[in-house]
Formats: structure tokens, C-alpha cells, sequence
């Protein structure tokens, strides 16, 4: 390490990654779209539902972490450049779990610091619980360890499959508009707005059916653990909440005001608690 620094001396190395790659799932040969920023500790970060990797240049976050990080986005089975699936089966956590060792192994990370949004959250859990090894610390942004029944309809709008079997995307876009009474950002829009219909309505579907992580794995966790949730999020803040307890040294931040939609934006308050999170898993490891 570089006299008075927290990253590693590999932070300054001439290592060229592929600013972007592709690699297909072994076991179902779902092909798996990725890219690669900066250089240092490697960082892996997830996306939430019908968004894409795209959200975090978009909002600033590559940008930031990239300067001392090695940023790694992928985008989700069913979403982005990956390949889309029709069939509801193909949406299971554990299929999508294999979808990030696969991304991490093309990419040649042996273990990867882990930041999800929403979704992306929700199968940081389910990676914590199957291959823990893999992962150097958690950010869990508006996550939870379960998925009740009828989220979905609960955070965009109750006929949301209907609306996707008849409208497709404006017609799922144009019903979440009006239940939240107001426009969507121009950057949340046009991602959800790019998305293959049928197929995310698969995907919903069968997260919707999403089985949970049992708590008891969650205690018996040795990871630095950060959680996050708006306090206009109120299940997914409660979730947060109970996951620190059970997850030994865990950290819970609220986000004032926040609620599901905007947890990410604007980026600044959430990396405030990111950025020094990550610097102390760093330190702690190194």
C-alpha cells in the first residue's frame, strides 16, 4: 500500500480490463452482458428491476467509485444487453445467482465487493447465502432478504401484468406514472421504456414468487454489511432493519424522505455512506 492510503498499490497498476464483455451462464446458456471500469479492489454492482447497468453512469456512481475502484455492472437476465428468457422458470434466484459467479469468472474476480439496488439487493442476499466467498463486503441499497407475495404490484401498481400483456412498456410506464402522480426522471424512463415486455413480465412473475433467505443464514454471516433504505420505504426500511440485527456488525442508514423509486438519486448522500463503508471493508482486508 502507497504511505498513508487505504487502497491497495494495485489502484496505480497499468492492468487494462475490457471496457466491456459477455459471458454465458453454464448452466442454462443464458448470455450475460457486463462492462469494466477503473482499476483496484474489484466492485461489483447490481441494478434493480427493469433497469439496466446503464443506471449507475447515469446517476454518477461509475464515475465516483471507478477512481479507486475496479467497477463492474452487469446487466440482469431479462434486462439491458442480456439475454432475455421467456420462461418464468429461468428467473429463479438461483439461476441468477450463477449469473454473477459467471460474470465474475469471465471477468477473473475471485471475490468482489457487492452493491445492489432493489433486486439487485435481494440476490446480493441470496450470493451471500450461496457463495459468501465470493463476496468481499454488501451494500444492500432498498433490498430485502424476502420478496412477500404481490411486492411488485405493491411498488409499481396492483394490474402492472395487465398492463404489460396490453400495453407492453409505455403501457406499464404510463400506469406507474399515474400511481405515483407525477412524470418518472428522464433517466428511469427510458430504461424501463427499453425493456422486452413479455419478458419482464416473466421475470416479475416469478419474483414475485421469490423464496426468502432464511434468517438464521443471515446470522451466522461474516461480511461487512451496509443497508440502506428510504424512510418513505417503509418495508423495505423495516427489512433493512432486521437484517442488521440478525447480520452481525451490520450497518443500517436512512435516507431521509426517500422513498423505493429514488433511493439512488441524486447519488451524493448515498455515497457519503458508501464511499467511507467501502474504504474500512478495504482496510479491514488489507
Amino acid at each position: 500500500m502507497a504511505p498513508g492510503s487505504i487502497f491497495p498499490d494495485s489502484v496505480h497498476s497499468a492492468t487494462v480490463y475490457p471496457a466491456s464483455g459477455s459471458v454465458v451462464n453454464p448452466h442454462d446458456g443464458v448470455e450475460l452482458s457486463y462492462t469494466s471500469k477503473g482499476h483496484g479492489p474489484p466492485l461489483l454492482m447490481v441494478h434493480g428491476s427493469a433497469l439496466s447497468k446503464a443506471i449507475w453512469r447515469g446517476f454518477g456512481y461509475t464515475k465516483v467509485l471507478s477512481a479507486h475502484y475496479r467497477v463492474i455492472t452487469m446487466d440482469l437476465r431479462g434486462h439491458g444487453r442480456s439475454g432475455k428468457p421467456l420462461a418464468e422458470a429461468a428467473y429463479g434466484m438461483d439461476r441468477m445467482a450463477a449469473d454473477v459467479l459467471a460474470v465474475l469468472d469471465d471477468a477473473g474476480v475471485a471475490a468482489a465487493h457487492y452493491v445492489g439496488y432493489s433486486v439487485g439487493a435481494r440476490l446480493g442476499f441470496a450470493l451471500a447465502a450461496a457463495a459468501p466467498a465470493r463476496m468481499l463486503s454488501f451494500t444492500s441499497l432498498a433490498g430485502t432478504y424476502k420478496i412477500p407475495a404481490g411486492s411488485i404490484g405493491e411498488l409499481f401498481f396492483a394490474d402492472y401484468d395487465h398492463a404489460l400483456e396490453a400495453g407492453g412498456m409505455p403501457g406499464f410506464v404510463a400506469g406507474w406514472e399515474a400511481r405515483i402522480g407525477k412524470p418518472l426522471d428522464a433517466m428511469t424512463r427510458a430504461a424501463f421504456l427499453a425493456n422486452d415486455a413479455p419478458a419482464l413480465l416473466a421475470y416479475f412473475r416469478r419474483t414475485d414468487r421469490s423464496e426468502p433467505v432464511d434468517e438464521a443464514v443471515l446470522a451466522a454471516l461474516d461480511l461487512p454489511t451496509l443497508l440502506m433504505a428510504g424512510t418513505r420505504d417503509p418495508r423495505r426500511l423495516e427489512d433493512s432493519r432486521r437484517a442488521a440485527e440478525l447480520i452481525p456488525g451490520a450497518q443500517l442508514v436512512g435516507l431521509p424522505g426517500r422513498d423505493h423509486g429514488n433511493t439512488l438519486f441524486p447519488a451524493d448522500e448515498v455515497l457519503a455512506a458508501v464511499v467511507p463503508f467501502l474504504q474500512r471493508a478495504v482496510r479491514a482486508r488489507t
